[in-house]
């Protein structure tokens, strides 16, 4: 082309990658509120492990969220187009935030039926590594939008 732009049919590889690592990311993060957040053992019973669905609105909340990101990528991929003044990578920069404030919080606090008995589990750590790379999907896909 002339003007420099490139056809519609070319995406480069690492924007391409970004959109899989997308809704994988999503979809993990999605599951990460089914798998355990916290165990941990009482003074007289057997190990038990909380998983974040559980854990109050706050773990059903980061379900959502993940669910949501999928949903974009799905959108994408039927070909359903979103207004250009609100740009997929800007949700999806906001949705996995949000998961991450959230996942963020109850890794600093643990609920207090749990906090004398429970530790901190790998749920809470998959859940954080999917919404940071959620998040830096969104900034690739960001760069190329622009």
């Amino acid at each position: 082309m002339i003007d420099g732009s490139r056809p519609p049919a070319e995406t480069p590889p690492l924007v391409a990658a970004a959109g899989q690592a997308t809704w994988v990311a999503g979809l993990t993060l999605a599951l990460s509120s089914f798998m355990g957040w916290y165990s941990g053992s009482g003074p007289e019973g057997p190990t038990v492990s909380v998983l974040g669905w559980n854990t109050g609105t706050l773990g059903k909340f980061v379900f959502v969220l993940g669910i949501a990101i999928v949903l974009l990528a799905v959108r994408r991929g039927a070909g359903i187009e979103l207004p250009r003044s609100l740009p997929e990578s800007l949700i999806v920069i906001i949705l996995a935030t949000t998961a991450t404030i959230l996942l963020l919080i109850r890794i600093v606090s643990i609920p207090d039926e749990f906090a004398g008995t429970a530790d901190r589990a790998i749920g809470l750590w998959v859940g954080l590594a999917s919404a940071a790379i959620a998040i830096v999907a969104g900034l690739v896909r960001a760069g190329e939008e622009l």
